[in-house]
C-alpha cells in the first residue's frame, strides 16, 4: 500500500514490530529485562569517571559532581554527549566508547552514592 511520498507500507514489517514490542513488554513484566543498570558493572567501570569527577561529590576545577544523580538524568546527560548535543571533547570521547547498558550501569552506581557534606 503506497504512503505519501511514494513510500511503501509493509503490513508484515508493521506486524513484526508489534510482536517485538509485545514480547519486550511481556519480558519486562516477568522481570527478565533489567529495569535499572547493573550497579556492580557501574562500579567496575567507574574508575575512568573518577579520574576527573570526585567520588566525594564535590565540584573541583569546574568539573561537576556526578553522584546521587537520578539514573534517567545521568543517562540523558551521557547520551547528549554521545550524540554530540553537548560540547565537551573529553566527555564526548568517553560517552562515545560506552554502550547504553554501560551508561545505565554507571548511572545506577553513581546514583546509589549518597551526597556527602561539603568539606570546608
Amino acid at each position: 500500500m503506497p504512503l505519501p511520498g511514494g513510500r511503501q507500507h509493509s503490513t508484515k514489517s508493521a506486524l513484526v514490530m508489534l510482536v517485538c514490542a509485545a514480547m519486550a513488554d511481556a519480558a519486562c513484566a516477568q522481570g527478565s529485562l533489567p529495569k535499572k543498570g547493573d550497579r556492580e558493572l557501574g562500579q567496575y567501570l567507574s574508575s575512568q569517571c573518577t579520574t576527573c569527577h570526585q567520588i566525594t561529590g564535590q565540584s573541583t576545577g569546574g568539573i561537576p559532581p556526578i553522584i546521587a544523580m537520578p539514573d534517567d538524568q545521568f543517562v540523558a546527560l551521557m547520551l547528549s554527549y554521545k550524540e554530540k548535543h553537548r560540547e565537551n571533547e573529553a566527555m564526548q570521547a568517553v560517552a562515545n566508547r560506552l554502550a547504553l547498558d554501560e551508561i545505565e550501569a554507571l548511572a545506577a552506581y553513581f546514583g546509589s552514592l549518597p551526597h556527602q557534606p561539603k568539606v570546608q
